[in-house]
């Protein structure tokens, strides 16, 4: 009997281990494979285990607006305020800035020089603006023969800057009829009516000229710049036959236009953000960007009033920025570029 006993416990035992030993086995394989499948080496034994590999990546970086500005090429487009026209000189600027720059007046005072040369653009840049420029030559052909202005974007373009709406206003006419006109006339503000017709109507245009902008290049922080104030906030005496009543009209005027720009702007930026898309479209408000320096004062940024008396005729950069005023537009654009739009941009590096 005890030897029967003895041997019922060596079988027990036996038995027992028996049941270890595949349970061991599990153990250790599974000790083995799991980091073998994060190692990536998912073999065992010679065969192929079937895990998955694990792979960590990184999440995306969000760019700054000025690295979302200057990973593609700048383009500035636009009206003679962008072109050039105040400074633009024959001689000087003949073949500047491509085909049809002698007669859209582009030049190398214009602003577009000062940013292009402050900042590194991946793919450079190029001014397309011309002066006398509308809506219509934005988005549908541009003067002198040559393509819509909004066809020289590409998807790659990264910064567009721009000054639009006072040539569909019809800012010139409206100076001349203040400058041509009897001492005590009220030619200057009879004008009003149709002036605040105009204005009525281009909200929906800009609005189109945002649109095709974003559409031909879908990253393009769009820089909108609006017009400075003509005449001192105060103004004291009379300057190129137009009264300090009439100069304040005049001033009033300017801010009317670039409050609608500004408007359409926001409006613009505010369908891209609610839609998370990559493009901006910001506003910079330039009415004060010459204070101080207004037309009548001691330095003015604007040119005066001049006439070709040979031709009997207002030369075009009458009352446009000259070299200190396009530096002045630079400044405010730079700032513009850096500081980016008061939202985040949608834009990534993986």
């Amino acid at each position: 009997m005890v030897a029967l006993a003895a041997l019922g416990r060596r079988i027990r035992t036996r038995r027992g281990l028996l049941i270890l030993v595949p349970a061991l086995v599990a153990a250790l394989i599974g000790a083995l494979v799991v980091p073998l499948a994060v190692t990536g080496q998912c073999r065992l034994f010679g065969s192929g285990c079937g895990i998955p590999r694990i792979r960590f990546v990184s999440p995306p970086t969000r760019l700054t607006a000025l690295q979302a500005a200057l990973r593609g090429g700048y383009v500035a487009l636009g009206d003679s305020y962008s072109s050039g026209e105040g400074t633009w000189d024959l001689t000087a600027d003949r073949g500047y800035a491509g085909g049809g720059s002698e007669d859209c007046h582009r030049s190398r005072g214009a602003y577009f020089s000062a940013v292009a040369q402050g900042f590194r653009f991946a793919l450079g840049g190029n001014l397309w603006a011309c002066s006398g420029a509308r809506i219509d030559d934005i988005l549908y052909g541009g003067r002198h023969g040559e393509p819509a202005q909004v066809d020289r974007l590409r998807p790659e373009t990264s910064l567009v800057t721009l000054t639009i709406g006072g040539n569909d206003l019809g800012f010139s006419q409206i100076v001349t009829r203040c400058v041509v006109r009897l001492p005590w006339s009220s030619a200057c503000r009879d004008q009003d009516p149709g002036i605040r017709a105009r204005m009525t109507a281009l909200p929906a245009r800009l609005a189109t000229v945002f649109d095709q902008i974003g559409r031909r290049a879908p990253k393009a922080r769009i820089v909108v710049l609006g017009y400075p104030r003509p005449f001192p906030v105060r103004p004291g005496h009379s300057v190129d036959n137009i009264g300090v009543a009439d100069q304040a009209y005049l001033n009033g005027v300017v801010r009317d236009l670039d409050d609608v720009i500004a408007a359409a702007a926001r409006r613009a930026d505010g369908g891209l953000a609610a839609a998370g898309r990559p493009g901006t479209v910001e506003f910079t408000d330039g009415y004060a960007a010459f204070d101080g320096h207004e037309l009548g004062t001691a330095q003015p940024y604007l040119n005066s009033l001049k006439v070709d008396f040979g031709a009997l005729a207002v030369e075009p950069r009458s009352f446009h920025p000259n070299e200190l005023g396009y530096r002045a537009f630079a400044q405010l654009i730079d700032r513009q570029i850096q500081a980016g739009p008061a939202r985040p941009v949608y834009q990534y590096r993986r």
